[in-house]
């Protein structure tokens, strides 16, 4: 039991990194896309507050929530294994 804590700990962590890492590497795709949408459409308005406005939505979208399966995929993966390895 000691060693599936250990496990879960350490890989709990290392998800930890991964989803911060998606997670910034996620929200600089879109300013990116946002800063490229804003200098097509002629360069109406300010950029900032265009990037900003689309950034906010980008915060409330089913995208960036579905980044959060970097901890639910594996974790339920490591659950399956050990029940199936142990209980059944």
């Amino acid at each position: 039991m000691i060693a599936l804590a250990k496990l879960l700990v350490i890989g709990f962590l290392a998800l930890t990194v991964v989803y911060v890492s998606l997670s910034f590497y996620s929200r600089a795709a879109r300013r990116e896309k946002l800063e490229e949408r804003w200098a097509t459409r002629g360069r109406v308005g300010d950029r900032d507050a265009f990037v900003r406005r689309g950034l906010e939505r980008y915060d409330g979208s089913i995208r960036r929530q579905l980044i959060l399966g970097v901890y639910i995929v594996p974790l339920v993966t490591i659950a399956l294994i050990v029940y199936f390895t142990n209980f059944h």
